[in-house]
């Protein structure tokens, strides 16, 4: 079996079992040259400058934006936004198109299984434009049935924003049905895809998408690169959400007239560096494959749900098949805070993430108020999956219950 970890230097410094993949991935030697190569070869001003070096700058910038066009199948360039993360790629939508188009009377769905950055905004939405916000909910394991879906999307339904993949369940969401739905009343539809761009393959044109926004940072590239993207002629007709520098082809003492796509959206000195580590990202996971990535973490998700159900007082929220959870198994141990989980496991050298994970609505709707939660990626071993477990096993004991 090929050993990935190799590629991560800080998981070859570190004595860890690193299991907080859905907050943000490790970055593999590829990915962490990248970016210094940007600032030791083409350290520039991409768009700005009209000599060579700052035009390699801007090639490479350039080249990073086509990587990501293809890795999501777009049609064109110019419907891809560099961004800082998920959170400001959904803000866009949400200040550009949202308070633009929509009015009283219209209605803006969500689930409840959303985070907090594919909330918030919309709550903010539906407050300054009169539009009314849904939320469609799911049962215990994070499934949306095709009545409930039928019942939320109405008529009225102008925007609809879903994850694709819960980041507190591992659930993929019936995304392309909820897209269908909400097309056919003549509404459009922005994709979080923040925790499934990094484990399963897309494309935005099969799926139907309006928008689609992903992080880089949770997809191995450095943090403050994200990604939206957006159908051109939707984009076309929006304002922009930040005005500056290079959003602008002429400014006068009265106003201005806008760039082009896509750079009516890239206000600013762009994140070059970051650009060009997201492209070798990209290039490193397509290396590995998309269907070799799949596999990779189903089996390790298997592996960790079986042990996990064999120890007393363990209980995982939502399905109990492996292939209901993209990796990410979110539990609760009886009479222990998931604070105290995440504590003890580090203390065995096993990293999780504890708390309400950014989804506080969704906790509330599943009757828990937190959770410890174990992310897995492609480059964990059944090492890591052991050391998980062994130390799980003794969570209650180190609390003082006896077993």
């Amino acid at each position: 079996m090929v050993n990935y970890k190799k590629d991560f230097p800080l998981l070859m410094n570190l004595d860890i079992a690193y299991l907080d993949n859905a907050a943000t991935e490790q970055r593999p030697q590829a990915v962490i040259d990248a970016e210094r190569e940007f600032y030791e070869r083409y350290n520039a001003n991409p768009l700005r400058g009209l000599y060579e070096l700052g035009m390699e700058a801007t090639d490479r910038y350039e080249e990073a934006r086509t990587c990501v066009k293809d890795f999501i199948h777009a049609k064109k360039e110019s419907e891809i936004i560099f961004t800082r993360n998920t959170t400001e790629s959904i803000n866009l939508v949400a200040y550009s198109y949202g308070l633009n188009f929509l009015k009283p009377g219209d209605e803006i769905l969500i689930t409840i299984a959303e985070h907090h950055s594919n909330m918030l905004p919309w709550q903010m939405v539906a407050r300054q434009t009169g539009a009314t916000l849904k939320y469609l909910d799911c049962d215990q394991t994070g499934f949306f049935s095709d009545e409930a879906i039928r019942e939320a999307v109405t008529p009225n339904t102008k925007l609809a924003a879903v994850c694709h993949v819960s980041n507190v369940l591992g659930r993929t969401t019936p995304i392309e049905q909820i897209i269908s739905l909400v097309h056919a009343n003549g509404g459009v539809v922005l994709v979080d895809a923040a925790q499934s761009a990094p484990h399963m393959a897309i494309n935005v044109q099969e799926m139907g998408a309006d928008f689609l926004a992903f992080s880089g940072h949770k997809l191995m590239a450095p943090m403050g690169i994200g990604v939206l993207y957006g159908r051109e002629e939707l984009l076309e007709k929006m304002p922009p959400f930040l005005t500056g520098g290079e959003m602008i082809d002429s400014v006068t003492r009265e106003g201005a007239v806008y760039a082009p796509l896509p750079h009516k959206f890239e206000a600013g000195t762009v994140n070059g560096a970051g650009a060009m580590a997201l492209k070798a990202a990209i290039e490193y996971l397509q290396s590995v494959g998309m269907d070799t990535v799949h596999q990779r973490e189903l089996e390790l998700t298997k592996l960790a749900l079986d042990g996990m159900k064999e120890i007393p007082g363990i209980h995982v929220i939502g399905s109990d098949k492996p292939e209901e959870h993209c990796g990410i198994l979110s539990f609760t141990v009886d009479g222990v805070h998931p604070h105290d989980i995440a504590s003890i496991l580090d203390a065995g050298h096993v990293n999780v993430r504890a708390g309400h994970h950014c989804a506080q609505p969704l906790l509330k709707h599943l009757g828990v108020m937190s959770t410890a939660r174990a992310s897995l990626a492609f480059y964990n071993t059944e090492d890591d999956i052991e050391r998980f477990l062994n130390c799980l096993r003794n969570v209650r004991r180190e609390m003082g219950y006896a077993e």
